[in-house]
């Protein structure tokens, strides 16, 4: 599926897969429900037929071998006239002496039968009578090939004078497929039954686990603690984690737009003040020259502001595709030789602000980008000196810590940050005295882009500050780095 086709294809409506798969799950149920439940049934019912047809057979052969003779006429004086089961007499060479279903009797003169004529093949090869000669009884079912039927045999074995024969007593039933077809209405009615009740409990269920969910769309302010299932925990945090995020994005949007916009209109007011003097003729010749080394001072101060609004801007955009996927234009960086070189770049600063410059370069190697690792050492320099006071001094410092990290450290003992300050200074545009930011020419960006170069890095800042003592940032690289 492409791009294009995920974005325009519908969502799939949660009700209407719920009550699809609670009927569904109603209809299986129920089916294997009267399944097993005729499965069962036709079980007990086979049980119950073995055990009947022991008790007769057992009570026949009891009363046959009871009588002075035996044979298929006084089998036949002990049946009732209603005989509903099937009753074989078998000899023990397996000839068939009587059967109640297909035999036909002789009747001599006196009127007593003497001979049984059953048409039946020799029984000495059914597993019953096998059974029952070698065990003394024996319980078979028979399915029919053709009949949806199943024949149930109990024989016992008679032990007489004359020799041993087998009485056999047997029932045809109907099987599981018959006991299906004779109860099928029955099923198909219990199955609609179960379906409409599936449905209506369904709709009432989903609409009920529904409801709750489409609630917490609207209460969205407080769905962390309106959450009403464990399951959507994690989504209300993501829900309000993103809400937050975009508040205080939107929040972060406005005030930077106000302060660019603020900080731009100080410097361009001067300008055009200034131009405009020079332009009417009202600025003496003596003072067109003071004028325009102000325009020219207020325009590098715009350029500057400009400048570090783009590598901000820059820096976002970075750390935004850092997010999502690593950073490969990453490479081992010599943090001591840009240590010495970002001191050599900033002797010349430090000397007009009458502040000593030192550093103590240790070796220590960390992956990352060069440009803005000197970018942040440089900006982290630049802020040491330019709040301290003539006469100060600035230390740089970098090496491996005791825990084998990497580190970068700046030191100063100028006018120091108030606690109360310490966790904005890598705001954008804030500022703890505005008055000496702009005296000497600061953006108020230049920690802002600290803090995103430090992130970009996975670096960790550490800022140690007192009022009127000075003040000591400490940024830590990874390990192995």
């Amino acid at each position: 599926m492409t791009d294009d086709e995920r974005r325009t294809r519908q969502p799939l409506s949660m009700t209407r897969r719920y009550r699809r798969g609670l009927i569904l799950t109603g209809l299986l149920c129920a089916l294997a429900v009267l399944a097993a439940a005729t499965v069962l049934f036709q079980r007990s019912y086979a049980e119950r037929i073995d055990n009947y047809l022991m008790q007769i057979c057992h009570g026949y052969a009891a009363a046959y071998e009871a009588q002075d003779t035996h044979n298929a006429t006084t089998l036949l004086n002990l049946l009732p006239e209603d005989r509903p089961l099937r009753i074989t007499l078998i000899d023990t060479d397996g000839t068939v002496l009587y059967d109640t279903k297909l035999g036909s009797y002789i009747v001599d003169v006196n009127g007593d039968i003497y001979a049984a004529q059953t048409d039946l093949p020799n029984h000495a090869d059914r597993p019953e009578f096998q059974q029952a000669m070698a065990n003394g009884s024996a319980c078979i079912t028979r399915e029919s090939e053709t009949l949806q039927l199943e024949t149930h045999y109990y024989a016992v074995r008679i032990d007489l004078p004359e020799g041993a024969q087998v009485l056999r007593v047997g029932e045809d039933v109907a099987n599981i497929w018959g006991l299906s077809t004779d109860t099928l209405p029955l099923l198909c009615g219990a199955v609609v039954l179960i379906l409409l009740a599936a449905t209506l409990f369904s709709w009432w269920l989903t609409r009920r686990m529904v409801q709750p969910i489409n609630h917490l769309a609207e209460h969205l302010d407080t769905i962390e603690a309106d959450v009403p299932y464990e399951e959507l925990i994690p989504l209300a945090r993501t829900i309000q984690t993103d809400r937050k995020l975009r508040e205080d994005n939107e929040t972060m949007r406005r005030e930077f737009t106000a302060n660019v916009s603020h900080e731009l209109k100080t410097p361009l007011t001067s300008i055009s003040g200034y131009a405009e003097l020079i332009e009417t003729g009202m600025a003496k010749p003596a003072d067109v020259p003071t004028f325009a080394t102000r325009i020219h001072k207020e325009a590098q101060r715009m350029i500057a502001l400009v400048s570090d609004i783009l590598q901000l801007s820059e820096l976002d955009s970075t750390q935004a595709s850092h997010s999502r996927e690593p950073v490969t234009e990453m490479a081992p960086v010599d943090l001591a030789a840009l240590v010495k070189e970002t001191a050599q770049n900033m002797t010349v600063n430090a000397r007009r602000a009458y502040v000593t410059l030192q550093y103590d370069a240790r070796p220590a190697t960390v992956r990352g980008s060069r440009d803005q690792l000197s970018e942040l050492t440089q900006n982290l320099c630049d802020n040491a000196i330019r709040y301290n006071r003539p006469g100060g001094h600035v230390e740089l410092r970098c090496g491996v810590g005791g825990d084998g990290c990497p580190y970068f450290e700046v030191e100063d003992n100028g006018i120091g940050i108030p606690q109360d300050s310490q966790t904005r200074v890598f705001e954008r545009f804030y500022r703890v005295d505005k008055s000496r930011s702009k005296a000497t020419g600061g953006t108020g960006l230049g920690l802002a882009i600290v803090k995103h170069i430090a992130l970009l890095h996975d670096a960790k800042i550490d800022l140690q500050s007192q009022v009127g003592t000075g003040t000591t940032i400490r940024v830590t690289f990874p390990k192995n780095s």
